[in-house]
């Protein structure tokens, strides 16, 4: 299994991001996945959730509104969308899939909220 996220960076407060984690090494369409965040000295949070056809989806309280997961299964990725980006959402980011045998994350993606 690997897990390769991209597209974090440094934005400004309000700006947007688009997250996204390219999956292998397992059938990606049959399997839940998930983004967590670590932001410093904080514990591991998940920021949502999507089931394998894309239509049972949650959200961390913190993001709900202005986040959105979704799914490309032909293209086994996995996107996060953060819009209205503020300092708090700070951290690093990192896809994660349990596919019953194994738990895998990505190596994550930092995103910095800053003036």
């Amino acid at each position: 299994v690997q897990l390769v996220e991209s597209g974090g960076g440094l934005v400004q407060p309000g700006g947007s991001l688009r997250l996204s984690c390219a999956a292998s090494g397992f059938t990606f369409s049959n399997y839940a996945m998930r983004w967590y965040r670590q932001a410093p000295g904080k514990e591991r949070e998940l920021v949502a959730h999507i089931g394998s056809a894309g239509s049972s989806i949650n959200y961390g309280d913190s993001v709900k509104g202005r986040f959105t997961i979704s799914r490309d299964n032909a293209k086994s990725t996995v996107y996060l969308q953060m819009n209205s980006l503020k300092p708090e959402d700070t951290a690093v980011y990192y896809c994660y899939v349990y596919t019953g045998r194994n738990r895998s994350w990505g190596q994550g993606t930092q995103v910095t909220v800053s003036s």
